[in-house]
């Protein structure tokens, strides 16, 4: 089949690089405008733009597609549109251009986690079990008929990033089957069943992490924002990057928010057994050890700011 294929950062050039290996023609892609990147901001292209200009494919540039991207998208001539992760919705008429509509690889197992950060949520509500589904494009928030599916059992102390990659990975050869399926007349999909659960976009503020929470819930959140938007505690007012860390002993003795050296880690207490600090990052400085950090810390009573609200509240 001719594909046009749609999508944006990292996890999205697996994908592509699949189905321009397989027997189907990627006839152009679409991805999101060049941005600003780095201190400097210089402008750069999407990962997936990078991608294709490598694979020598055609590329519409848009942030919306609107009625003038919808033209160039149409003009490929496209039998079937598919998208992972492009940041932007499809809609009427270019939903319905393809002879096959558009198809979309989503990183959870519908209808758990329809939206833009499925992965983050899923760890930051403590799933020990994700995956990826593919499944038609409808005017409705991910909630088209599923194609397949896979199930993926996240590994102890993955983060967001890694269970992203791999999901990437695995979901793109899912991608290429149901493609395949579609192209032979002999895919099948199947209506979504049980409650929907959404994931909304994550902004700094929800890599906070509140250690009046329980010792689990603290390291769920860091596993969730990790590497993005970041967690991150405040320590005498200032933000403090945490980039490494892990479950601590339930035995520390440690009040809510309080701090001690641990070797060359940190541990800070929780309202329900303690955290290990392993890399963090001070403001305006680069990542360091956290033992390192915690012997140039010039604080009377070392502990972290407790926040007023946080995301999740206490638990």
């Amino acid at each position: 089949m001719r594909i046009v294929f749609a999508g944006t950062p990292d996890p999205a050039v697996p994908s592509l690089r699949a189905l321009a290996a397989s027997g189907h023609e990627v006839v152009g892609v679409v991805t999101r405008r060049d941005a600003p990147l780095g201190r400097k901001r210089v402008l750069t292209p999407s990962p997936v733009a990078q991608a294709a200009d490598e694979l020598g494919l055609p590329v519409v540039k848009a942030d919306r597609l609107d009625a003038e991207a919808t033209e160039s998208i149409v003009a490929l001539g496209a039998e079937l549109g598919v998208i992972v992760a492009y940041g932007g919705l499809v809609r009427e008429p270019l939903l319905s251009a393809p002879a096959h509509g558009w198809i979309n690889l989503h990183f959870s197992l519908l209808p758990a986690w329809r939206g833009a950060a499925p992965v983050q949520h899923a760890l930051i509500a403590g799933d020990r079990t994700t995956g990826a589904s593919v499944f038609q494009l409808v005017p409705a928030l991910d909630a088209g008929d599923v194609f397949g599916e896979l199930r993926y059992d996240v590994p102890r102390g993955a983060t967001a990033g890694d269970v992203l990659g791999e999901l990437a990975a695995r979901g793109a050869d899912l991608l290429v089957e149901v493609v395949d399926g579609i192209a032979a007349g002999t895919a099948r999909a199947t209506p979504q069943h049980g409650e929907p659960t959404y994931a909304s976009k994550l902004s700094i503020v929800d890599g906070a992490l509140d250690a009046r929470q329980s010792a689990d819930a603290v390291i769920d959140r860091f596993r969730g924002t990790t590497p993005e938007p970041g967690a991150h505690l405040s320590v005498g007012g200032q933000r403090l990057k945490v980039h490494a860390a892990l479950r601590g002993p339930d035995d520390a003795d440690l009040a809510a928010g309080e701090l001690a050296a641990s070797g060359a880690d940190v541990l800070l207490g929780t309202g329900a057994g303690s955290v290990v600090l392993r890399t963090v990052q001070p403001a305006g400085k680069n990542p360091m050890a956290a033992g390192d950090w915690w012997r140039g810390l010039r604080l009377d009573e070392p502990r972290v700011d407790l926040p007023v609200d946080a995301p999740g509240g206490a638990a």
